[in-house]
């Protein structure tokens, strides 16, 4: 991946994220379902990324790659279920900054904990006093965007 469009497409991917999740928190309204709405958002990725794979199905994973997996890998969409459905059912409450802040925060508070401790096969990333003050910076930007 050429790092010069890594960032851009990472930030319109974040922004997307905030636009998913209001437009899933209006889908969860109209349907009056959490569990209903989080099931059609979730079925139309899989119809979209099953689509790609069909039209790009290489490469493919071989016997070993599966067998070298860990067992918790395929558990992410899962867990990335669990942020869906929780701004599903309070981004209308509590409105967009607020959810995708604090959301956001966490990302970064238990990013910076699987950095240092290289967690989850991740490369190492020592816990510095800059990586410290940026998330007390989240923390304190999301309790100002909370608030007011």
């Amino acid at each position: 991946m050429n790092g010069a469009w890594a960032f851009p497409f990472i930030f319109v991917a974040g922004m997307l994220q905030a636009v998913g999740a209001a437009m899933g928190g209006e889908l969860n309204k109209s349907l009056q379902n959490p569990w209903l709405a989080t099931s059609i958002s979730f079925m139309l990725v899989l119809f979209v990324t099953a689509g790609l794979f069909l039209c790009m199905p290489r490469p493919l994973p071989s016997v070993g790659d599966f067998a070298a997996m860990p067992w918790w890998a395929p558990l992410g969409g899962i867990v990335g279920a669990v942020a869906v459905f929780a701004g599903f059912i309070l981004i209308q409450k509590l409105g967009a900054g607020p959810v995708n802040g604090v959301t956001i925060t966490a990302n970064i508070l238990a990013s910076l904990a699987i950095d240092h401790f290289g967690l989850l096969r991740m490369e190492q990333h020592a816990m510095n006093p800059m990586r410290a003050l940026g998330a007390a910076l989240m923390i304190g930007g999301v309790a100002l965007i909370s608030k007011f």
